[in-house]
């Protein structure tokens, strides 16, 4: 399997979201949205409802299907307001990232699939022009990167429940980033 890299550049990001506003997938924006804003593995992003999330601080209440732990993370306010939007006329047994597969001509209630969801990322990194490989996980890493930023990474480890701060530093990509530019400014004057 190969490996995937966060998205560190906050200007993509925003690219993305152009990109699938415009093009009227904004339930793909969604699911990109809640996993660089809450770390969830897109497993958990896909089992959550409208009921999860409407009128809600935080997303909890639910059990991670990797860890079998109970989900408990803020839905800071960017979020909340795409999720706000997102869900006006919705009901709450709604899944968020549906599928528009259709049974006797209605749209079922089932989430999309972990491979569906996995397809939209590689869309994305194309429509994007982005040059490091991007999977679902992408989103989760994207979150460690930029909380990294400005939390530190004794924060991040806490908050992926990572063992070691090794792990976390190798698992959002600083370290070679950080080698690079070490490198990079070393100076014998």
């Amino acid at each position: 399997m190969a490996k995937v890299y966060p998205i560190k550049d906050k200007k993509k990001i925003a690219l993305i979201k152009k990109i699938l506003i415009k093009e009227n997938r904004e339930r793909d924006w969604i699911m990109i949205a809640i996993g660089i804003n809450t770390g969830l593995r897109i497993s958990d992003i896909l089992q959550l409802k409208v009921k999860h999330v409407r009128n809600k601080n935080r997303i909890n209440g639910i059990k991670s299907k990797k860890t079998k732990k109970t989900i408990d993370i803020i839905i800071n306010k960017n979020l909340r307001e795409e999720l706000n939007s997102y869900i006006k006329g919705k009901k709450a047994e709604e899944y968020l990232i549906k599928t528009t597969n259709q049974e006797n001509g209605e749209v079922v209630n089932k989430p999309i699939s972990t491979t569906q969801a996995y397809r939209i990322m590689k869309y994305i990194e194309e429509k994007a022009k982005i040059k490091e490989n991007l999977g679902t996980h992408s989103l989760r890493k994207t979150f460690g990167y930029n909380l990294y930023k400005i939390k530190g990474i004794a924060i991040v480890q806490a908050t992926l429940q990572h063992e070691t701060q090794l792990d976390t530093i190798r698992y959002i990509g600083v370290e070679d980033e950080e080698i690079d530019n070490g490198i990079e400014n070393i100076k014998y004057d």
